[in-house]
């Protein structure tokens, strides 16, 4: 298989990973899912180029109505709701990736700068979002503690533990 078509299998695979790993989820405000695991696996495996196309098709496997988003849900009232901002979130963060390690290189620190960088941005898009579509006006604050202060260890821990088994198994990537 020329590297190209490669590149672009694994892309749709890696789709298909961050779906499983939105789909089983723990409810919560937002739910408990391991897309963030899956999101990052696709940017430290395939880069951010490629990573950052994975996590769009997602999206759009998403919104064109096929349940891939947490608790099998899927369509555009999803990207409506209160957790939409965070879905917005994660190609954001793909894109900021790409960004980062593009200028600064795949040197390890970059990586792992550019993971915890969109995960920020991830997480400020998400809030904001969830101010103004679900949090019935209880402001911003409120909604860091509801939406992002329960995610930052277990989120932490996924992109660490993405970027360890993206080390052991990146050379098939290539």
């Amino acid at each position: 298989m020329k590297p190209k078509a490669l590149k672009l299998t694994l892309t749709a695979l890696f789709a298909v990973v961050i779906a499983v790993c939105s789909m089983l989820s723990i409810p919560a405000a937002v739910p408990f899912t391991l897309q963030t695991f899956g999101i990052f696996l696709a940017m430290f495996v395939l880069g951010g180029k490629y990573g950052t196309l994975s996590v769009a098709v997602y999206v759009c496997l998403g919104l064109v109505g096929l349940p891939v988003f947490h608790n099998f849900t899927a369509g555009i009232g999803v990207l409506m709701s209160g957790t939409g901002g965070y879905i917005i979130g994660f190609v954001l963060s793909g894109i900021v990736y790409m960004l980062i390690t593009k200028i600064f290189g795949n040197k390890n620190s970059a990586k792992l700068t550019a993971a915890f960088t969109g995960l920020i941005l991830c997480y400020i898009t998400g809030t904001l979002w969830f101010v103004f579509t679900a949090s019935q006006g209880n402001g911003f604050v409120p909604a860091l503690l509801t939406c992002v202060v329960p995610y930052i260890i277990p989120d932490t821990l996924k992109i660490l533990l993405a970027f360890f088994i993206a080390k052991r198994t990146a050379k098939l990537a290539r």
